[in-house]
């Protein structure tokens, strides 16, 4: 993997798990490699999406992604951004001319269900808080006016980590996931359910199985079975970390956010849903029947839309990727980027992770997606010629110079380091053991400044 040998060059527009998979493989196989990223740090999803409390597995990922950008033959600019009017468009990367693009940028646009007065106060998308209580720049110090009864639209693992951080650290009077669809249809991993379920309040779960019974059976399943198994999730609880309740409400569709005089949040008009068989599955339809749930903020937990700014064919929020499937394993088409336009792959340009699949798993499946893109790049690459060292360094060169043009502050690694030391000598001295970080990209780059003139 010496700088000085022949190679192709690799450009990947995002540091998650996703492309982390792609520089790993990439590297270890002796391409060169650059890495832009939206964010000082790298990490993504895993630096930003995990909850703050589970420090090994963060630690562990942390620790492997900075072996991988130890690597002579990979460059990281952090605190870069991608897309139309940013640091860098689409068009300067492709008029590089390196091997490959790829863009693992994760799904930075939010997604709502729609409703009437889904922008009113107090109404706030998931992905937001998550960054908040991340400490993500640029959400670590927005407000969140939640009041005390907040219900969260959604039943899966991104549910069950705004409950656990509106439970042990906001410590509200109440918070209700609302679901469209039943019980059965419950999304979240039973092992995660238990940082929550010493809060659930069991009585009002009881009534809330009485008050849809009767769907639930019209549908062909058993109430009594769905609420055992439920309940047999609730093992094993971690102590209740405050007096809050946490309720349920299935077979609930929102239909209107209410608010009062001020466009504050004061309830949602739910419309009650039956179960309807729809292949292997069951769909939500409406029954037309509705009633108002008092809530002083809604948090919509529905997934999200990629970054339609940044420049690439995109529909229904989603970027465009080959319709033509090949006889490959994994199928190239899916890793494609597609000009619908004129019909044509736009040769040489990939997507990995959210960016093609928004909100599709977490840490774990955005990673097997980075190795899945991969391999559809390998086949890529195997079809191009490699450069020779002095061709990649020139490209290197006017990429760099492109850069430290557009955004002077831009982050290398030698300067993560810097901030690494300067958040573990903060961390101890405010006796935060694990988990200290600047919350804002100017504490970072001062932490940075600081430490190179010391």
């Amino acid at each position: 993997m010496s700088k000085n040998q022949a190679s192709h060059l690799v450009i990947v527009v995002g540091a998650g798990p996703a492309g982390m998979a792609v520089v790993n493989t990439l590297s270890r196989a002796g391409r060169r490699v650059v890495v832009l990223n939206r964010d000082i740090k790298f990490g993504g999803l895993a630096e930003y999406g995990i909850f703050p409390n589970k420090h090994r597995l963060k630690g562990g990922l942390k620790k492997g992604y900075w072996d991988i950008l130890s690597r002579e033959n990979i460059e990281y600019y952090g605190n870069v951004t991608v897309g139309n009017d940013k640091d860098m468009t689409f068009s300067d990367l492709q008029a590089i001319g390196a091997g490959a693009l790829v863009f693992a940028t994760g799904a930075q646009g939010t997604k709502t269900i729609g409703v009437e007065g889904d922008r009113a106060n107090g109404v706030y998308h998931a992905k937001d808080v998550v960054y908040h209580y991340n400490l993500l720049p640029g959400f670590s110090q927005r407000p969140f006016e939640l009041g005390q009864r907040v219900a969260v639209i959604g039943i899966g693992d991104v549910m069950v980590d705004i409950a656990h951080w509106l439970i042990r650290y906001k410590k509200v009077k109440e918070v209700t996931s609302i679901a469209r669809r039943g019980p059965a249809e419950r999304k979240y991993n039973p092992k995660e359910i238990r940082v929550v379920c010493g809060n659930v309040d069991r009585d009002d779960l009881t009534k809330e199985f009485a008050r849809i019974r009767p769907r639930l059976e019209a549908a062909g399943q058993n109430a009594d079975t769905i609420r055992s198994g439920m309940l047999g999730e609730m093992t094993k609880c971690e102590p209740a970390g405050s007096e809050t309740k946490m309720r349920f409400r299935f077979l609930s569709s929102p239909r209107r956010v209410l608010t009062d005089s001020k466009n504050r949040v004061r309830g949602l008009e739910l419309e009650d849903t039956r179960l309807e068989p729809k292949g292997e599955d069951f769909a939500a339809v409406g029954l037309k029947t509705t009633g108002e749930f008092a809530c002083d903020s809604v948090i919509f937990a529905v997934g999200d839309r990629v970054d339609e700014t940044l420049g690439l064919p995109f529909k229904n929020g989603s970027f465009l990727t080959n319709p033509n499937r090949t006889q490959n394993d994994p199928d190239d088409s899916l890793f494609q980027a597609y000009d619908e336009t004129s019909g044509r792959v736009i040769e040489g340009v990939f997507l990995a992770g959210w960016a093609r699949r928004a909100s599709e798993g977490l840490v774990g499946v955005a990673k097997r997606d980075g190795d899945w893109c991969s391999e559809v790049l390998e086949r890529h690459l195997a079809t191009r010629a490699p450069l020779d060292a002095a061709a990649v360094q020139e490209k290197l060169d006017r990429l760099k110079r492109l850069i430290e043009k557009r955004q002077p502050d831009a982050v290398r690694k030698e300067d993560l380091r810097l901030l690494l030391e300067m958040e573990e000598e903060e961390g101890k001295r405010k006796g935060i053991i694990e988990g200290f970080k600047f919350p804002t990209n100017q504490q970072m780059l001062a932490a940075i400044r600081h430490r190179k003139m010391a």
